[in-house]
């Protein structure tokens, strides 16, 4: 069951910190996690899939004193989402809730970066099962226009298995990636069979040039035994906003698959690298009378 998690936080000094901070918030969950079960802690750590993604720190920043590096202060509460898909989900969502949302009123419960400390303020859990997500569509689908996407955090969409990535939020690279995700946790009776070419075909995307930008973003790093030294590593990515609608020839069950797709996507986050900040999506269907 695709779960989000809503973590507040309220720093307990001023420090700096990376303003690509989505890997330093994975790798400190990370180490709590490990600190209740080391067996769900691998587990995420190693899936393929991304089974957890986060959307890094989003709040007021001071300005860092080093290039690519923002200031978080006390007197700021700060925030993170978190999106699980995994079919462990409930034993993650259950390892990682049960340090948070059921301690937070005993004890003050904090995790560690390297600057400082990030205390805990709200948890807060919503989830939406595969059916739900389907009988929303089925309401949704007649009356949809079109899909705003806002990619909030560097999003890395890698084509295949090449050293490629998408720099353009192309509707084929991202729907394909959303559809990867949702076939790899959904049941196998709901799995989908979308051909890139019937995306391309019956979905048109129209990008706020405003708004796009590219980044390099890090997202892990390896061991150089070159140079006997750890060193980072880095995804090119992209942001912004983007309006996705259909032709008017839309087979309907093409026009109902993006639909779930899109609604999945805030759960599952877009392209590679979600469990270390990037491809954190805000999702809004507009319907021909209102919006979502």
């Amino acid at each position: 069951m695709p779960q989000k998690i809503s973590l507040k936080f309220k720093p307990k000094a001023k420090f700096e910190i990376s303003a690509s901070n989505g890997y330093q918030i994975y790798s400190a969950l990370l180490a709590k996690i490990k600190s209740n079960n080391e067996e769900i802690s691998k587990h995420i750590h190693d899936s393929s899939i991304g089974s957890i993604s986060i959307s890094g720190l989003n709040g007021r920043f001071r300005k860092g004193e080093r290039p690519n590096y923002k200031i978080i202060t006390p007197e700021n509460l700060y925030e993170t989402r978190i999106g699980i898909i995994d079919p462990k989900e409930s034993d993650i969502f259950k390892s990682l809730i049960s340090q948070l949302i059921f301690s937070i009123s005993e004890e003050s419960i904090a995790i560690e970066l390297d600057g400082g400390d990030l205390e805990v303020v709200e948890c807060q859990s919503q989830d939406e099962s595969f059916e739900e997500i389907l009988r929303k569509v089925a309401e949704l689908s007649g009356k949809t226009i079109s899909i705003n996407i806002n990619f909030k955090t560097p999003t890395c969409i890698q084509y295949k298995n090449s050293k490629s990535y998408e720099m353009f939020p192309h509707r084929t690279a991202v729907f394909n990636s959303l559809i990867s995700k949702w076939n790899s946790v959904c049941p196998g009776e709901l799995k989908m069979d979308l051909e890139r070419d019937e995306i391309s075909r019956y979905i048109l995307e129209m990008p706020d040039a405003n708004s796009y930008q590219t980044h390099n973003v890090m997202v892990n790093t390896i061991f150089d035994k070159n140079k006997g030294h750890f060193r980072p590593i880095f995804n090119p990515g992209f942001t912004g906003k983007c309006t996705y609608s259909f032709s008017r020839n839309v087979p309907q069950y093409i026009r109902n698959a993006i639909l779930i797709l899109s609604i999945f996507a805030e759960y599952s986050g877009v392209g590679s690298a979600v469990s270390r900040g990037c491809g954190c999506v805000d999702v809004e269907i507009l319907q021909a009378k209102g919006m979502m």
